[in-house]
């Protein structure tokens, strides 16, 4: 058999998200955020846990990046939190703050590591909450005005800079169904949040750019949601469609094409009546990206719903997403999410990685000029130390193996897929889910905060060092760090 290899210039990196690592949420004259609330607030996270410590990133950066290093990786893509920059989400920067980041980017530099930076991966400062949060304009513009902040601080170092982190789960998760913060239940709000979000990275793309000149990069992630019809069957298929505008053509359209889909306007009318998009915000929104950033984990299965919607109880959702009374699919009142077949992962999400070459060969149809990088791929399993002392972890070796198969499978079908973060670096607080489900690479002690490599780990490196798809049964026999 042929082995897959990729290109000299396609990037190689790993990807962390503030929150969920950084822990010392009370230091550097941080603000609380919208996910210290609600992970304070009972039965919102398993078994109550918090950000608070994490993996204890904002202490041992230096150790982190040691083993960036040693990975070998080219790039790493974390998030800035607001609130340690602008502890009430304005006003003045705070100097600890951006002394933090600067110090983070500085190491990346020394070790040969790109800084890949992202504004806003879902910790909103509370402040901002209180005054309505996403589904208010002033909150897009507060995020321009942040944006510049962090690009006159650090733009002379970040190699790229993306907007947002999946705002459908900003948008859909936190203030339709509450099951991420702020914890909303309010279609109308989540919408406004759409838009808000839409326009927030609009405004933001634009404050970089006044800043840093028109050559920065700057990009967007989306989790674009892979749905299949359950058949053939016109109904069945029009639910896809349906699923397709509220999951990805609220972003996409106004993003990349200047245009919210007429379906989602007239099928959620009864909602709201979109009066908070003015004259003016789609060309504002409507600005050039330096790539599309695309997150892939999973796909979905959906029919036209017949009878009554089963309440949800907190368990893994069919759509892949932890269920509850609310319903994140806003205006798909008449869609059915159906269980998808096996394998899954320890989230209870089905592994498919013909969905991730399809979502890329759609998107090279769309868009043929624009770029894409893989921006989150991971997986969590049940992973257990082994009495010699390592985590053998297969199934998250071949579930990363089969996904880069899968990008070169679309590259070879002319898919302009530029570099590959996995997900991620590191165990962390995996929001909802607490302390309960493993993603990383790196194993975390949470009693210790010592780092272990996972067999992921080692076998990544060999990826990242050859440029090339090694064996994923050949993970268990690379020697371990140290």
């Amino acid at each position: 058999m042929t082995v897959r290899t990729f290109p000299a210039d396609f990037l190689w990196g790993a990807a962390t998200a503030s929150y969920q690592i950084e822990g010392a949420v009370h230091e550097g004259g941080r603000g609380p955020s919208i996910w210290d609330t609600f992970s304070r607030t009972p039965g919102k996270t398993l078994g109550g846990d918090t950000g608070d410590v994490a993996a204890d990133h904002y202490h041992r950066v230096a150790e982190d990046v040691g083993h960036m290093k040693e990975l070998g990786l080219e790039a790493y893509r974390f998030s800035i939190a607001w609130p340690r920059i602008q502890p009430t989400g304005s006003g003045p920067a705070n100097p600890e703050g951006l002394a933090f980041y600067s110090r983070l980017v500085d190491e990346l530099l020394a070790a040969g590591i790109r800084p890949v930076a992202t504004l806003y991966h879902w910790d909103l400062p509370q402040a901002l909450e209180d005054a309505g949060g996403w589904a208010v304009r002033e909150t897009a513009e507060r995020f321009a005005e942040y944006a510049r902040v962090v690009a006159e601080a650090l733009g002379d170092r970040v190699w790229m800079w993306t907007t947002l982190n999946e705002p459908w789960c900003s948008a859909f998760l936190g203030y339709a169904s509450g099951v991420h913060a702020p914890g909303r239940t309010d279609d109308a709000a989540a919408l406004a949040a759409v838009h808000h979000l839409n326009l927030g990275h609009g405004l933001a793309a634009r404050a970089l750019r006044d800043v840093l000149g028109d050559d920065a990069r700057v990009s967007l992630t989306l989790n674009l949601h892979v749905t299949r019809a359950a058949t053939d069957g016109p109904e069945d298929v029009d639910a896809k469609h349906q699923v397709d505008a509220i999951a990805n053509e609220v972003f996409l359209g106004p993003v990349l094409e200047g245009a919210y889909p007429e379906r989602v306007l007239a099928e959620t009318a009864h909602l709201t009546d979109w009066s908070f998009v003015r004259d003016g915000d789609l060309e504002l929104i409507h600005q050039p990206l330096t790539v599309l950033g695309v997150n892939y984990y999973s796909t979905g299965r959906v029919r036209r719903l017949q009878g009554e919607r089963p309440v949800g109880d907190g368990s893994p959702g069919a759509d892949g997403h932890r269920s509850s009374a609310h319903s994140p699919w806003v205006g798909c009142d008449r869609v059915e999410w159906l269980p998808q077949p096996g394998p899954h992962t320890a989230m209870g999400w089905n592994i498919e990685p013909q969905g991730l070459v399809d979502l890329l060969l759609e998107l090279r149809d769309r868009y043929p000029s624009l770029p894409l990088v893989i921006t989150e791929n991971g997986a969590a399993f049940e992973d257990e130390v082994s009495p010699d002392g390592r985590v053998h972890d297969p199934a998250r070796v071949r579930y990363v193996a089969d996904h880069l198969e899968a990008v070169g499978r679309a590259r070879d079908a002319g898919a302009d897929v530029r570099g590959y973060f996995v997900w991620s670096l590191m165990d962390n607080f995996e929001w909802a889910y607490g302390y309960d489900r493993r993603f990383g690479i790196i194993r975390v002690d949470y009693e210790t905060l010592e780092r272990t490599w996972k067999d992921s780990a080692l076998w990544y490196r060999e990826v990242v060092r050859t440029r090339s798809l090694v064996p994923a049964e050949q993970a268990a026999s690379l020697a371990p760090v140290g």
